[in-house]
């Protein structure tokens, strides 16, 4: 049998200088008994698969609001791409790919109904402000499962929470593993968001700037593979994740083109969408408010302690689109 103390060793042996190690790891606020077989990464990922925000995921919007067809990408499917895109990178640089599945798989879980949108209004309506990035750490500590202190929370490791709270933002993951999720969570987005549009007619090939596909590639393989590579050849036997600035230029370029042809386009987020998208989740919040004995009872018992906003903006930023807005029919027509 091969058990934790046989991987924690072979970790020492072929990981990189760089590399998170898992009996290294800062630990938990919790102390717990660790497992035969798995490290502490291991079982970290295992519980994010395992809690019910994580499966939600596939029926929240990434881009596409209530689209007519089935193939654009959802929540869940950019975080297994997130995850593909960080393992390949994190696999070539000698990291720890438990690390980096245990976040890649995390980062998102505080993710609204509506994507961005959904995001956007919740942080305009809800008193203390809304961010996915603050919210998703806030499910594996405190509204998953009853490992931590008190009885709630997923009592992850300081590793994985600290690359699910910066996995977007001006701080920088201090693990490398972490720095690799929020580089590939970009990679990831871009990419597959540009392959949306086209699959959506929103987009043809051919609109794509033409010094990004020049540097990047024409198509969403060589694209990434330009980015994946670049990655990995800046960073190899560094102690920091990052893109050359010539690929980082190219990079944000297309992003700021993705912003102007698609993410700001009346086409992929209609104004009569937006609309309902907008009411649904404000006509929900307040009536939550007024109506607390009605939240399900795990976050009824947690009003107490964070307030009745925080725990009625904690319901409505864990619905699924088809959720919220079946629930808004049922209280509101």
């Amino acid at each position: 049998m091969v058990t934790r103390e046989d991987i924690e060793k072979k970790e020492h042996m072929f990981l990189g200088q760089y590399a998170q190690k898992a009996d290294t790891s800062k630990g938990r606020e919790k102390q717990e008994e660790k497992c035969i077989i798995r490290t502490d990464f291991m079982r970290d990922r295992d519980r994010i698969i395992h809690s019910r925000a994580f499966r939600r995921l596939m029926h929240k919007t990434q881009v596409f609001i209530a689209p007519e067809k089935d193939r654009y990408r959802t929540r869940l499917t950019h975080t297994i791409e997130v995850g593909q895109i960080a393992r390949t990178i994190g696999r070539a640089l000698s990291l720890n790919e438990d690390l980096i599945e245990a976040i890649a798989l995390g980062h998102d879980l505080g993710h609204t109904p509506f994507g961005h949108t959904g995001e956007e209004t919740l942080d305009y309506i809800h008193p203390g402000c809304f961010s996915h990035h603050i919210q998703s750490l806030r499910v594996v500590d405190v509204l998953e499962g009853e490992k931590g202190p008190g009885g709630r929370g997923l009592n992850l490791t300081y590793e994985v929470r600290d690359g699910i709270l910066n996995h977007t933002g001006n701080i920088t993951p201090f693990t490398l593993e972490g720095q690799t999720v929020k580089l590939s969570d970009r990679i990831a987005y871009i990419n597959h968001d540009i392959d949306d549009a086209i699959q959506g007619g929103i987009l043809e090939g051919g609109e794509i700037p033409r010094e990004c596909s020049s540097y990047l590639g024409n198509d969403h393989r060589q694209r990434v593979n330009t980015m994946v590579l670049d990655t990995v050849e800046n960073s190899y036997d560094r102690p920091a994740v990052a893109m050359s600035r010539e690929c980082g230029y190219y990079m944000d370029l297309l992003r700021e083109f993705m912003f102007k042809r698609v993410y700001l386009n009346p086409g992929v987020k209609r104004k009569e969408v937006l609309e309902e998208a907008d009411k649904v989740i404000i006509s929900l919040y307040s009536y939550y408010i007024t109506h607390l004995w009605e939240l399900p009872e795990n976050l009824l018992a947690l009003s107490e302690e964070s307030g009745p906003n925080e725990v009625v903006k904690d319901y409505i930023a864990g619905m699924t689109d088809g959720y919220a807005k079946r629930l808004y029919e049922e209280k509101f027509k």
